[in-house]
């Protein structure tokens, strides 16, 4: 007879059909955990490996944090220099990203773990003066504002960010203040609001290449329409440092990275870093390539020959990376003495 005969018919007809069986929500959840659990992990390269969080310093930075009701992008991105960052040196302040305007965006972009939803809480008022408490506690010289996109409010958010670099300023007018902000929907006069709001640097990251940004980045950010951003900030006031930042791993071609550099040039940006894309979830892109850091190497070498004022390339830089902050910070203290030389020549 047929090789399983009557047992075998016998058996599948005691079995539910695949479908009805897949029917069952929590039946197919159990299958798709069993199938992640099974596949095979890609293991990171030993250049992706960073000690664990810790220390006196963080321990400090965080409680200050939790305390004033704040949020950083280093926790809610999950920044794997954190520990780095919070604890600095021993002739180095921690600094830390704040992060503004809540820690929930109306944006889905699908490489970032920050929470999203179409209506988050609203803006709290009182937001721009803990900001500037909390910078004042630590002492710092040159603090990072970052904020989540608010497509929920009026101006997105505009004169909040303004609001903040305002009070860090009257707090302390030699802070360096740098903000890496939202697009805006690419409105012109809300760049401005921002860019003219007292701040040393203006960042507005891209992300990663044109082709890829429909598929990283969610539907109402556009690659041109950063450009735009960038190019509307410096238009704005020509002496503030303009900065952006690139993922690489996400399946980008060289040809591709290299055009990207050649657009951010055409648009006056005056500062590049490239770091490595990390999948922060399951649920997040995957990771299409570990770049080498003899690859991360060239891109600094070929953004430098372009004229970039500076560049930080690596596989754990991060847009807010603290060698980058201490250089244009110098870059800006250098500037300032000689803009005062010339007043007093003159």
């Amino acid at each position: 007879g047929k090789r399983g005969g009557p047992m075998l018919f016998s058996r599948m007809a005691r079995r539910p059909p695949v479908r009805r069986w897949l029917s069952s929500r929590p039946r197919l959840e159990e299958l798709k955990e069993t199938l992640r659990e099974e596949a095979p992990k890609a293991r990171k390269p030993s250049w992706l490996k960073v000690s664990a969080a810790g220390g006196e310093n963080y321990e400090r930075l965080r409680s200050t944090v939790r305390s004033l009701g704040l949020a950083t992008v280093c926790e809610e991105a999950r920044c794997p220099n954190i520990g780095e960052c919070w604890n600095g040196g021993e002739s180095e302040v921690a600094t830390a990203t704040i992060m503004i305007m809540g820690d929930t965006c109306t944006r889905g972009c699908r490489f970032c773990s920050v929470k999203t939803s179409r209506a988050p809480p609203p803006l709290d008022p009182d937001e721009p003066r803990r900001t500037a408490e909390a910078v004042a506690k630590w002492g710092l010289d040159y603090v990072v504002i970052t904020s989540v996109d608010r497509d929920d409010v009026e101006d997105q958010g505009a004169s909040h960010v303004a609001a903040t670099v305002r009070e860090l300023k009257a707090s302390n007018p030699d802070l360096l203040v740098e903000v890496l902000t939202p697009d805006f929907r690419g409105e012109a006069r809300l760049v401005e609001t921002v860019a003219g709001s007292g701040l040393d640097v203006f960042a507005h990251n891209v992300e990663t290449v044109e082709r890829l940004t429909p598929r990283v980045r969610d539907r109402r950010a556009a690659y041109r329409q950063s450009l735009d951003v960038l190019r509307v900030a410096k238009r704005t006031r020509p002496d503030l440092v303009t900065k952006t930042s690139l993922m690489l791993g996400l399946g980008e071609t060289d040809d591709e990275i290299a055009q990207c550099l050649l657009d951010l040039r055409a648009n006056a940006v005056d500062v590049v870093t490239f770091g490595q894309y990390l999948q922060p979830t399951k649920a997040h892109l995957k990771v299409h390539e570990y770049v080498t850091p003899d690859k991360f190497d060239h891109w600094q070498r070929e953004a430098e020959r372009l004229g970039f004022l500076y560049v930080a390339s690596g596989p754990l830089v991060r847009s807010s990376y603290r060698a980058g902050e201490f250089f244009v910070a110098n870059v800006l203290r250098t500037r300032q003495q000689q803009a005062q030389q010339t007043v007093s020549a003159a």
